[in-house]
């Protein structure tokens, strides 16, 4: 497991109901060693940080294997920050994120909080209007991280996995019930107990109150 790319963004502005809005999805890779601090790869720009950023979800990874996927159902080659994601890894096709997974590349360590959800900046990004419900469908979301220790990190540096010994959710998990209608409650106390983003937290607390009513 390794780092394919490390992507950071400048402003930009997509059109969104006639309106211009402003984004930092428009990643393109960076060279060099990055530092890394709490908040993501410094240098990068988060605009949104109720739904990007922040503590819990300072850095987006993505994987080249989904990468690899997308091109074949797209039919055409796609490059690294497409997906608005800061790092994107090789390696990790046979592994299932679970939320308290951790990271460690060089002095940096990660800490699995969430999948990401699709808006639509991501369709924006795609040039599909549609593309946010197709992202839903393939299930392939990516997983957002808190940075639990500072450094620096560049493209081919290594990637060990610390899986959790805790029975929490998958990434998928979370990403499958954030989109059903029909919740399963076992599925939602498996997240709840999981160190997981305050903001999926608040919404999945709902979800579970509503359910055992």
């Amino acid at each position: 497991m390794q780092i394919v790319s490390i992507n950071a963004a400048q402003p930009a502005t997509v059109e969104f109901n006639g309106d211009t809005v402003p984004t930092g999805i428009f990643k393109v890779p960076v060279q060099g060693k990055v530092p890394v601090t709490r908040y993501g790869i410094q240098g990068d720009t988060i605009v949104d940080q109720n739904v990007h950023g922040g503590l819990d979800q300072a850095i987006y990874l993505y994987h080249l294997e989904d990468y690899q996927w997308w091109s074949e159902q797209l039919g055409k080659p796609l490059t690294p920050g497409l997906f608005g994601e800061n790092l994107t890894l090789s390696g990790l096709a046979d592994i299932t994120l679970v939320i308290g997974d951790r990271l460690t590349i060089g002095t940096v360590e990660l800490e699995i909080t969430a999948p990401r959800t699709p808006c639509f900046k991501l369709a924006a990004r795609m040039g599909d209007s549609g593309f946010a419900k197709k992202f839903a469908q393939a299930q392939r979301p990516g997983a957002y991280a808190r940075v639990i220790h500072e450094g620096e990190l560049q493209v081919g540096d290594n990637i060990t996995l610390w899986q959790t010994a805790e029975d929490f959710a998958s990434v998928v998990e979370v990403f499958v019930e954030w989109h059903k209608k029909d919740r399963s409650v076992e599925v939602l106390k498996r997240a709840l107990a999981s160190p997981i983003a305050i903001v999926h937290r608040e919404k999945l607390q709902q979800w579970h109150d509503e359910s055992i009513k």
